[in-house]
């Protein structure tokens, strides 16, 4: 007929659990053992079903978890100090600039030589590109002696004295566009008052 779950159990290879023994007195010594008997016994034995299942599991090694989680909050804790590196630092370049635009423009408020009936281009090289400034027939002269010079504010040339443009210099290294040396060596053979 139907076998009982036991039944069943132990013709799927579970075994019965053997009744445990019970303990010597704690006054009663055991006999000794030869050396040979005692690792042998030493050594765990696997249940059969543990054999037939393949169920054992080795100790797990320490988790380098936390380790690994640690680095990766380190990793974002130094990117983020980066990043606020960076942006303090070009905010400090930005608010640099600001003050140095403004102190050029303080400086040469009202002190623009351009006269409105100049009508004769002087060319120089200026970013990779030859620029213009119209100045009067004096001015021209005064500005190949280096008497005068050209300054750059907010992308317009500016006509100023040899002072005023040292001084916008020492401002913004770039804000100086052109002072003529007339001592200096000329590049070329042509002459610095040639009108083309």
């Amino acid at each position: 007929m139907s076998d009982s779950l036991r039944d069943q159990l132990l013709k799927a290879g579970f075994r019965e659990k053997p009744k445990a023994e019970a303990k010597p007195a704690p006054q009663q010594k055991k006999p000794q053992q030869p050396q040979r008997q005692q690792q042998h016994a030493a050594r765990p034995q696997k249940s059969p079903s543990h054999q037939r299942h393949g169920t054992t599991q080795a100790p797990k090694p320490a988790s380098s978890e936390p380790n690994l989680a640690h680095a990766y909050a380190m990793r974002a804790q130094q990117e983020k100090t980066e990043r606020e590196q960076a942006l303090r630092e070009t905010e400090r370049i930005a608010r640099e600039k600001r003050e140095r635009k403004q102190k050029l423009a303080t400086l040469l408020n009202g002190k623009s030589l351009n006269a409105a009936d100049a009508d004769t281009p002087r060319h120089f090289p200026h970013g990779n590109k030859i620029r213009r400034i119209y100045v009067t027939a004096a001015q021209l002269q005064q500005l190949n002696q280096g008497e005068l010079a050209v300054v750059q504010q907010a992308g317009r040339y500016l006509l100023v004295s040899r002072e005023i443009a040292q001084q916008a210099q020492a401002i913004d290294e770039h804000a100086l566009v052109l002072l003529c040396d007339p001592n200096a060596p000329p590049d070329d053979d042509v002459p610095a008052d040639l009108v083309w």
